[in-house]
C-alpha cells in the first residue's frame, strides 16, 4: 500500500523547467522529497488523513530560486541599518544616514554610561548607511565627500557604502580613525588631502571596522534569510567576509531556524586554514555547505577600477591618478601573478574557484588562470559577472566548461544614458552582460543578483528586456539560469533547480505568470515558498 503524503500542491501550474518544458497540476511530496507529478485526480489517491493541501488557485509554481552570488551579510546590514538604495540624491543620502545617526544615538548614549568601553574604541558608535548609487540620482555624478558626511556628525565616524562595496564615503572623523590602516593608493585625493573617498583595498579596510560580532550576524542573517525567503529564494551562494558568518549559519541550522540552504563561498584569505582542517569543496551537509574558493581580478564599473583593455570614457580627473591626457583603464584588485598562484594552490587543495572578473582585460587573465586547472569543467570553476566578456572569451569558457556567473539586475545601468553609457560609450554599453551570448555559445549559465537588490524576478525581468538582442533570454531561459543553472554551478543539480521525482521540494508559487506579463515580471509577488516541502513563507 502507498503511503498518504505529507503535502499536496494541487490546482496548480506547475513548471517543472525541465528540458524539454514540462507543466503539471499537482505535485506530491513525502519527506521532503517530491514522489509524484500529474494532474490533481491523479494524486488525489495520496491524500491522506494528515495531508496537507496547497490549492494553488491556478497560480505558477516554479522550482525554488537560487541566488549563485550574493553577500547575507550586507543585505542583512541594509536591513538593520541605513539603506541608502532608494535615495535619489546626495541631500537625501545625508538625510537617511542622520536619521540613523538619531537612531542609534540613544543606544550610544547608554553605553557611555556604562562600563562599556569608551566611544572612541568601540564599533558601535559608527553611523553606517549601505547600498547608494551616484549614477542614478538627480545630482547624477555627485560624490559623497568627508564635507558631506561632516555635516552628519562631527563627533562620530560615518561611513556610506556604495551599492557595489568597492567605493566607501568617509567623514572626518572615520578617515583619522583608520588613516594608518587604509592603503594610501586606495585613497581618493584632491590638492593633496584626502576627499574622503576610499576604494578597493582601503574600502575593505571600512568594511572590516564596521563587521558584526557573532550576536549581531545572527540578527543580520536572520533577517536576510527572511527577506529572501520573501522573494522566492530557497537557496544561496553567499560570499563570506568574515569567519563568524559560517559559524552562525551552522548554529541556525542545527537550531532549525536556517529557513534557506547556504552554499558558503570563502574568500581566498581562507584557503590555507579551509585546507588545513580537510574542508573542500561540497563538504557540509543539507542546509550548509562549502563552496568555492573566492578571489578577485578587478574592481566595478561603477568605481572605474573594472580592468579594461581600453580606458573608461569618463576620466574622473578629480582623481590625481588620472588625466585628461591619460584616462584610466581600471586596476587590479589581484595581480594576475597572485591570481594564479590562489588559482593553483585552490585547485590542487581540491576546491573550486570563483573568480570576480568585470573587464575584459580581468577577465582575459582570469580565464587564462582557470584553463590551466587540471580540469575546470570537473571542478566547475565561475567568473563572477563576466560583464565584459568578448565573444572569443565565452566561447573559451564553453570549451573549459567555466560557469558564467551572472547579474542580469545589472542591466538596470545599461540604458541609454545609465552608467554603463557615462563609463563606457555606447559600443561597450550594449555588448555588456551578453547573457544572450552565453547561452548561444554553450557555456554554463547561472544567475544571482550581488545584492543590488536580491530579487530574482526583478533579474528575469532585466534579463527579458535587456536593451540588446545578445544581453536578452526569453522568460524560460531566464528563469532556468535562476534555478537549475545556479543549482549545476553549486553541484546540486541532481537534488535541486527543476521539479522532478526525487528531487527535494524546494519550490515558490507565484501570484503572477511571468509568461503572460513579460514586461512586468518584477511587479510579481511571491505568494508562498517552500524548502523540503516546508512553508517558509506565506504572503498574508
Amino acid at each position: 500500500m502507498t503511503a498518504a503524503a505529507d503535502r499536496l500542491v494541487t490546482n496548480a501550474e506547475i513548471h517543472t523547467l525541465s528540458d524539454p518544458e514540462t507543466v503539471f497540476e499537482a505535485m506530491a511530496i513525502r519527506d521532503g522529497e517530491i514522489v509524484r507529478l500529474g494532474d490533481s485526480s491523479e494524486l488525489e489517491f495520496l491524500n491522506g488523513v494528515e495531508t496537507d493541501v496547497i490549492d494553488c488557485d491556478g497560480r505558477v509554481v516554479l522550482p525554488g530560486f537560487i541566488d549563485a552570488h550574493t553577500h547575507m551579510e550586507q543585505l542583512g546590514q541594509h536591513l538593520v541599518h541605513a539603506d541608502l538604495s532608494a535615495a535619489t540624491s546626495a541631500d537625501e543620502c545625508l538625510e537617511l544616514l542622520a536619521a540613523e545617526g538619531d537612531r542609534t544615538a540613544s543606544a550610544v548614549a547608554a553605553d557611555a554610561d556604562s562600563d562599556a568601553a569608551p566611544a572612541d574604541e568601540r564599533s558601535d558608535d559608527w553611523i553606517i548607511g549601505f547600498g547608494y548609487d551616484e549614477s542614478t540620482w538627480t545630482d547624477r555624478g555627485h560624490r559623497l565627500t568627508r564635507v558631506d558626511l561632516d555635516a552628519v556628525s562631527e563627533t562620530r565616524p560615518v561611513a556610506a557604502l556604495r551599492v557595489d562595496l568597492h567605493t566607501v564615503s568617509l567623514n572626518s572623523v572615520a578617515l583619522e580613525r583608520l588613516a594608518d590602516e587604509m592603503p594610501d593608493s586606495d585613497i581618493v585625493y584632491e590638492d593633496g588631502d584626502p576627499v574622503g573617498i576610499a576604494v578597493e583595498d582601503a574600502a575593505e579596510v571600512v568594511r572590516r571596522e564596521v563587521a558584526a560580532d557573532r550576536e549581531q550576524m545572527r540578527d543580520l542573517l536572520t533577517a536576510a534569510a527572511e527577506y529572501a525567503v520573501a522573494r522566492g529564494v530557497t537557496g544561496v551562494h553567499d560570499k563570506v567576509r568574515s569567519d563568524t558568518s559560517p559559524r552562525v549559519y551552522r548554529e541556525l541550522a542545527a537550531a532549525g531556524e536556517l529557513p534557506i540552504r547556504v552554499r558558503i563561498d570563502y574568500w581566498s584569505d581562507y584557503l590555507e586554514a579551509l585546507s588545513k582542517v580537510g574542508l573542500v569543496t561540497n563538504a557540509g551537509n543539507d542546509r550548509v555547505q562549502t563552496g568555492a574558493i573566492k578571489s578577485f581580478s578587478d574592481g566595478s564599473i561603477g568605481s572605474r577600477t573594472a580592468k579594461l583593455r581600453e580606458p573608461y570614457t569618463d576620466a574622473d580627473v578629480d582623481d590625481e591618478s588620472e588625466t585628461e591626457d591619460e584616462p584610466t583603464s581600471g586596476q587590479w584588485v589581484v595581480d594576475p601573478a597572485e591570481l594564479t598562484s590562489i588559482v593553483e594552490r585552490a585547485d590542487d587543495a581540491r576546491f573550486q574557484l570563483s573568480v570576480h572578473a568585470i573587464g575584459d582585460e580581468a577577465i582575459e587573465e582570469t580565464l587564462s588562470a582557470l584553463e590551466e586547472t587540471a580540469d575546470p569543467a570537473d571542478s566547475r570553476h565561475r567568473i563572477e559577472h563576466a560583464e565584459l566578456a568578448t565573444d572569443d572569451q565565452l566561447e573559451r569558457m564553453a570549451d573549459a566548461g567555466i560557469v558564467a556567473s551572472m547579474q542580469p539586475n545589472f542591466h538596470r545601468w545599461a540604458d541609454e544614458g545609465g552608467l554603463y553609457d557615462q563609463r563606457l560609450g555606447r559600443e561597450r554599453r550594449e555588448r555588456s552582460n551578453p547573457l544572450g551570448r552565453v547561452l548561444e555559445v554553450g557555456a554554463p549559465l547561472a544567475f544571482g543578483s550581488d545584492g543590488m537588490p536580491l530579487g530574482p524576478l526583478l533579474g528575469v525581468h532585466h534579463a527579458v528586456n535587456a536593451p540588446s538582442e545578445d544581453q536578452r533570454l526569453s522568460v524560460t531561459e531566464a528563469l532556468r539560469a535562476y534555478t537549475r543553472g545556479a543549482a549545476y554551478a553549486g553541484f546540486d543539480e541532481d537534488r535541486l533547480g527543476t521539479l522532478a521525482v526525487g528531487k527535494r521540494a524546494d519550490f515558490v508559487v507565484l501570484e503572477a505568470s511571468p509568461w503572460d506579463q513579460p514586461e512586468r515580471i518584477g511587479e510579481i509577488d511571491v505568494a508562498l515558498t517552500a524548502v523540503d516541502g516546508e512553508v517558509v513563507f506565506e504572503r498574508e
